[in-house]
């Protein structure tokens, strides 16, 4: 549905004036929760993943990272290196979470709580704020929970977790041809940078 990695990165929201009609950039924190309760027609549940959550995180990343196919068009040039590599992955979240995070949503269904979205945040050092900004990758919903609002409920919660920890931005990545995700982004409050991501394999 939306995307990972890509050829172009996404905001500096905190530099533009969001547009007239978009959501987030620029506006209070409280007009920003209603705006994004609005968007979202699920209750959502989330938080960084677990231990006891890796596997369900596991399936939602990698189901998306086996069948986007605006990642898989870039998967070589980024080095992919499969299941191996997202298991290695998600350990090293588990052991080092000063330098990022899965982020997993739950609904419920029935009488269960079920994983219907993930995503991934990095922590970095921005010299352009003077603070810790986020990186955040690989953006997935569960196909039977697509346009329902559980992505943008997701980010929201991801937002308001980032701000209370002191981040000041949030950048990511968006496909050139996933028009959806540009879409989808920009109703968030992300804006465009006008650069390309570039990647160098060591």
């Amino acid at each position: 549905m939306f995307l990972r990695k890509s050829a172009r990165r996404l905001p500096r929201s905190s530099s533009r004036p969001a547009r007239e009609g978009s959501h987030g950039a620029g506006q209070p924190a409280a007009v920003r929760a209603t705006t994004f309760a609005a968007m979202t027609n699920v209750p959502l549940r989330c938080a960084p993943m677990t231990a006891a959550t890796r596997d369900e995180a596991r399936a939602l990343l990698g189901a998306f990272l086996d069948d986007d196919e605006h990642y898989r068009a870039s998967a070589a040039a980024y080095g992919d290196d499969g299941a191996a590599a997202l298991d290695r992955a998600l350990d090293l979240f588990l052991a080092h979470p000063e330098l990022g995070f899965v982020w997993l949503a739950h609904a419920r269904s029935g009488a269960a709580q079920v994983p219907v979205g993930a995503c991934v945040v990095c922590r970095a050092i921005s010299t352009s704020r003077g603070t810790i900004v986020a990186k955040l990758d690989d953006v997935s919903v569960h196909p039977d929970w697509r346009g329902r609002g559980v992505g943008a409920g997701m980010l929201a919660a991801l937002r308001d977790h980032l701000q209370a920890e002191g981040m000041s931005r949030i950048d990511c990545g968006c496909h050139r041809a996933n028009e959806g995700a540009w879409r989808f982004y920009e109703r968030m409050g992300f804006r465009p940078l006008d650069e390309e991501r570039i990647a160098l394999l060591l």
